[in-house]
């Protein structure tokens, strides 16, 4: 391992100590309910409005009640807000708090600075998804909307304007009590479809100096502003279990919704993971259609398949990460499958899709959160996730996750240890500009278990708990991760992106290699080998975002700039063969040899560096010709720089590469809960296959056509249909004239599907993740490989079902159960049967069931999760060849409490 990590790892731990030193000055943000009340324009209560009213909320049978201190303080009864709602109406934004005593409700306000606050006494919030209810940028002009508990008994709600402090009405209906939100814009900021002429009143009118200060008049049904519009739809929801995200940043890089981009996109979010009390990437997909396990090396990465094609590096934030370790979801918000080619906007890809990890950003009201989760084999994971102000004026937030996990298996030999920490601090330099600045250090340590073989065409019949390497084979990564990103905002129009992000990865293992089963005995033979690899990573990216309009024509306008250089050092040493034992798969003995000091892994097969410098430029444009048509249009250029080193031969390889990719799609929406879309796009990939001139092939080249449509079944509950078909080309295969082993660019694997996710909340308290995806993958053309044979790993069908119910009233309020179902068909193991030989095996389908019941009640939550209920056996996937199956683990218990304040 590399010493420079451990200077990190110190100078990490440095500024957790600091942050620990800092905590009360973040508390003394929070301001005692007594200093609210010292002044009149504290004292006042918000107005609420029954005439001039929004066109959309005078629809609503509205009850207007008088607000007076007298009768704020005679209220003794605590009223519980079981919901947040955000739904953005027109020019204003409503903030529902659900309760059925809403006009109970007495709020005070007040303006500080760009915040509107409003304290509610005698109220307490009490969300499923715990005490605080946060939402970035939520409509034009609104930078953030908290509600969080102030104290026991007063609930705060703050929203925080752009230019200043928005204006509030205020209204109580039958979904509880409901603050109009009107940000205030200035002329400049307004795009230039929205300009006022001399003919159309600028905003809304300025209230009379006869009306009281307390009260905002709205503007009535003007020409903006027909009767007959629809309200736009609800895009924002933080009440009960949300699992329904109406956005995905990664998809456009900007902020557009899902329903307008013409491409399939999941996601997974936090709720979600916390249900299910997920902690592994690959636990997480399970949820998503098209997507499985692929190559974990032994347990060890994070590797899938999406839509047929392996995909071998995720993204955090828009950054590639490198694919050589378990991701952590701790400081993770959600999780995005981007399905089909990405590489106009993340560059050299495969064509399947990619993941992005959208981190978990700093709060603005201070938050404390605590989990400690224990199960069955000997498995603990403590972890806390703390946010909040760090000066008074809140321009400077913090946000700390940190995690332990220690474990053991159902596998003979096996167990894990984990340490994550990660803090994140968001600076705000002006009012149009950010300054976000993240660090996190990982450390992983865990057996090297390459679990069973196949026997036959199927699986060898031993127990799923059968270790078949060395005790003592480990693999162990270091990870640092440092970054920023800046955010400057020239107006509502224009902004301006940098983002920089580096990453050390050190890894090392140590194992008995399983080689070569004899069926007749059962003896398998293997060899000790070790990996010693240690990789950098330095990624830049600058983008503009532009909104303006032509004629009647609206644009979003994305040009970026993504530069990266990643390094790489590494070595492969083996014993010499016939010295290591074998091991009988039906009778092992284990130690029958000391373990061989790395010095007598003498047979060098690998030593060398490298380094690839990418460079891409992209443009991209949506356009909205109407409400209900848009395109999407953008392209990239590329270009990969590689250059190797093979010290054993004392030999260079240099290969560049350039490529354009482009991409195309339409989305039309006849009506609004409904958008009908289709695309095409193409990806690239370096080529790694040579031709008899000792040149690198062309890239591998990836096309889609994607046709789907997206319905949103009610305000919280989606779903999207799709059908793809996927060609990549420019596959090496081998050049039958050549006995050399040279390659022609001749192969072609070509995939097709149909796809169909849900997701949302279907009654209150009743909420689902549900997906099926039906794919056939097979290879099209080769001169080496059977043409016709299905890819391996790839299942014809996959299903999932995740679905919870929580009470919201009577005395089994808080109690809430989840059932889940896991299904695969069955999947082609081993290599692709060449023409000469066909080595494959089945790995047979299986149906998983899992369970959940939990409990949440004021400030703590209280789970019991059950994994694979039934104790199926099953087989997750394969690594390569025949000799690396992994089981599913069989019955597992795991309970979590936790606490937030």
């Amino acid at each position: 391992m590399k010493p420079v990590l451990l200077l990190k790892s110190l100078l990490l731990t440095g500024s957790f100590a600091l942050l620990l030193a800092t905590s009360a000055w973040g508390e003394e943000v929070q301001l005692p309910k007594k200093q609210q009340e010292t002044t009149s324009n504290d004292q006042e209560a918000i107005s609420k409005q029954t005439a001039n009213q929004p066109y959309s909320l005078a629809k609503r049978a509205l009850k207007h009640r008088t607000k007076s201190t007298q009768k704020l303080v005679q209220a003794s009864v605590v009223v519980q807000v079981t919901g947040v709602r955000l739904n953005s109406v027109d020019k204003q934004l409503e903030i529902i708090l659900e309760t059925a005593q809403g006009e109970q409700l007495q709020p005070l306000s007040k303006s500080e600075g760009n915040n509107f606050i409003a304290d509610i006494p005698n109220a307490q919030l009490r969300l499923s998804t715990g005490e605080v209810f946060s939402q970035e940028n939520p409509f034009t002009g609104i930078t953030a909307v908290t509600v969080s508990n102030l104290d026991a008994n007063t609930i705060r709600v703050t929203v925080t304007g752009k230019a200043s402090a928005p204006k509030v009405e205020l209204f109580d209906d039958n979904e509880g009590l409901i603050f109009g939100v009107i940000p205030t814009i200035s002329t400049s900021q307004i795009p230039p479809a929205e300009q006022p002429t001399s003919e159309t009143p600028q905003t809304q009118p300025t209230p009379s100096t006869e009306q009281p200060t307390t009260e905002t008049p709205s503007e009535p049904p003007t020409a903006e502003t027909p009767e007959n519009e629809e309200p736009i739809e609800l895009v924002v929801t933080g009440e009960q279990d949300r699992y329904r995200v109406p956005e995905a940043s990664g998809a456009t890089r900007t902020d557009t919704p899902i329903r307008d981009i013409p491409q399939s996109i999941q996601v997974i979010p936090r709720q979600v993971l916390k249900d299910q009390q997920i902690t592994r990437l690959t636990d997480a997909i399970r949820n998503v259609s098209g997507i499985v396990e692929g190559d974990s090396f032994a347990g060890t990465v994070d590797n899938f398949n999406i839509r047929g094609f392996d995909f071998n590096s995720t993204f955090r934030d828009g950054f590639r990460e490198p694919g050589d370790t378990l991701r952590e979801l701790a400081n993770i918000e959600q999780i995005e499958v981007l399905k089909g080619p990405a590489s106009v906007l993340y560059g050299n890809a495969e064509p399947g899709g990619i993941i992005n990890l959208v981190t978990k950003r700093p709060l603005s009201t201070p938050y404390y959160s605590a989990d400690f989760s224990a199960g069955n084999f000997s498995y603990y994971r403590p972890s806390i996730d703390i946010s909040g102000p760090l000066n008074p004026d809140k321009s400077l937030l913090y946000r700390l996750n940190v995690a332990y996990e220690n474990g053991s298996s159902f596998r003979d030999f096996v167990d894990s240890e984990r340490s994550f920490f990660g803090p994140i601090f968001d600076l705000k330099l002006s009012d149009k500009t950010n300054l976000l600045v993240n660090v996190d250090y990982l450390k992983d340590e865990r057996t090297f278990d390459q679990g069973l073989v196949a026997f036959g065409r199927g699986i060898a019949d031993i127990p799923t708990s059968r270790f078949l390497g060395e005790p003592g084979d480990r693999r162990e990564v270091e990870e640092v991760n440092v970054g920023y990103r800046l955010e400057h905002r020239f107006n509502e129009n224009l902004t301006l992106r940098n983002a920089f992000r580096y990453t050390s990865n050190d890894s090392f293992d140590y194992r008995a290699q399983p080689l070569d089963l004899d069926e007749g005995t059962g003896e398998l033979s293997r060899n000790f080998r070790s990996n010693d690899d240690y990789t950098e990573r330095y990624s830049l990216q600058t983008d503009l975002v532009s909104k303006f309009t032509t004629g009647s024509i609206q644009h979003t306008l994305l040009v970026g700039l993504d530069l990266a250089r990643q390094k790489s050092d590494g070595s492969q040493r083996r014993l010499p063969g016939g010295l290591t034992p074998s091991i009988n798969i039906f009778d092992p003995v284990y130690n029958l040899i000391s373990r061989p000091g790395l010095s007598e892994l003498t047979n060098v097969v690998r030593d060398g560096n490298s380094k690839t410098e990418t460079l891409g430029i992209y443009l991209q444009d949506q356009i909205a010709f109407s409400d209900n048509f848009k395109l999407l249009i953008g392209g990239r250029f590329d270009t990969v720089d590689q250059n190797q080193f093979n010290r054993l031969s004392e030999t260079r390889t240099i290969q560049y590469d350039e490529a354009f990719t482009p991409r195309i799609g339409i989305v039309y929406q006849p009506i609004q809960p409904i958008s009908l879309y289709a695309s095409y796009s193409r990806s690239f990939a370096p080529n790694f296959a040579q031709s008899a001139d000792n040149t690198f092939l062309e890239p591998e080249r990836g096309t889609q056509y994607e046709v789907g449509v997206k319905v949103d079944l009610n305000d919280k509950l989606s779903a999207t249909l799709a059908a793809y078909e996927i060609t990549k080309t420019n596959i090496g295969t081998a050049n039958p004239n050549d006995p050399d082993g040279f390659s022609l660019p001749i192969g072609e694997q070509r995939s097709r599907g149909i796809e169909l996710d849900v997701a949302g909340e279907i009654l209150p308290g009743w909420n689902i993740i549900a997906a099926y995806g039906y794919t056939d993958a097979i290879v099209t053309e080769s001169n080496d490989f059977r043409v016709g044979s299905r890819v391996a790993k790839v299942p014809e069908h996959k299903a999932s079902l995740w679905t919870t119910y929580q009470f919201l009233q009577g005395n089994l309020t808080g109690l809430g159960f989840g059932l889940g179902l896991y299904y695969l068909s069955d999947r082609v193991g081993g290599d692709l049967p060449t023409l000469d030989s066909d080595d494959t095996f089945t790995l047979p389908s299986y149906l998983r069931t899992d369970a959940a019941i939990y409990y949440k009640r004021d400030n703590w939550r209280a789970a019991i999760n059950i994994e694979n209920l039934f104790g199926t056996r099953y087989f997750e996937s394969f690594n390569f060849g025949r000799n690396t199956v992994i089981p599913g683990a069989p019955f597992t218990v795991i309970g979590t409490i936790s606490f937030e304040f």
